[in-house]
């Protein structure tokens, strides 16, 4: 194990990289576990103001994750002053990211509806940091072998065509395919030949006058929606603890 650890981790510098994840991970996880108790009117936990101003944990995050990322850029990949920065990034996105949908809609959503959008951010960000840290490279870089490295035409080429199917998964509204397609080569050719989602770009600009196509495309993001909508509301209730609003409660974000 320590073998595996140091060729994989600590030669490669990633161990700056591993200790932003579990530092994103952990205060995530710490934040919700707060904000909830303190929803919930339990323990030593409240919300804090000044002068009558409720300061969101967003605040703070954002200096962490600037001092973090600008600590970070200075020290490399190796060192502990890189290992430090590391986890004062991740401490920092993980208080920015759990206010994601606060930041996107510019209001307090944090246990409504719309809140949901933080939980789906930030499993969706420690899965994408989780491919490069495990192995995988962004286009598929480390699967090139030397021979293949020589062919630099054959070889930008093929990134040229995976971004095309990425742009192209985007515009038909696949976001999370197209963020897949990034790190596993060639993923994003199954949201880019499919068809878009009812409100993408593509769909307004593409579909306006085929009532076929945005037939069949309606029907078949409702019946996705509905075989993945309750699986991924119960995933996101386990781990934001999203429940009914409290009678009397503030929205219990610190």
């Amino acid at each position: 194990m320590g073998h595996w650890f140091s060729r994989n981790i600590l030669e490669p510098g990633k161990l700056p990289m591993l200790l932003a994840l579990t530092s994103f991970v952990l205060t995530f996880l710490v934040t919700r576990t707060v904000t909830r108790l303190i929803r919930a009117g339990k323990g030593p936990f409240r919300n804090v103001s000044s002068g009558g101003l409720h300061i969101h944990h967003v605040v703070p995050g954002v200096v962490l994750a600037v001092l973090g990322g600008f600590g970070a850029v200075a020290s490399g990949r190796h060192g502990l002053g890189a290992a430090a920065f590391a986890v004062v990034f991740g401490i920092g996105a993980g208080l920015v990211l759990d206010e994601f949908a606060l930041i996107l809609h510019l209001d307090d959503v944090y246990w409504s509806e719309e809140g949901r959008k933080s939980v789906e951010v930030v499993v969706l960000t420690a899965a994408l940091v989780l491919l490069p840290l495990s192995g995988f490279s962004p286009l598929g870089v480390d699967d090139v072998t030397d021979e293949e490295r020589q062919d630099r035409v054959g070889f930008l080429l093929t990134l040229a065509l995976n971004f095309l199917f990425i742009l192209v998964a985007l515009v038909k509204g696949k976001l999370r395919m197209a963020l897949l397609g990034v790190f596993v080569p060639f993923v994003a050719i199954v949201g880019a030949v499919r068809l878009a989602r009812p409100g993408s770009w593509w769909w307004r600009r593409l579909y306006h006058r085929r009532p076929r196509a945005r037939a069949r495309g309606t029907v078949r993001a409702y019946r996705h929606d509905r075989r993945w909508t309750r699986v991924r509301r119960r995933v996101q209730d386990l781990i934001g603890g999203f429940q009914e609003r409290v009678p009397g409660r503030g929205p219990g974000s610190s």
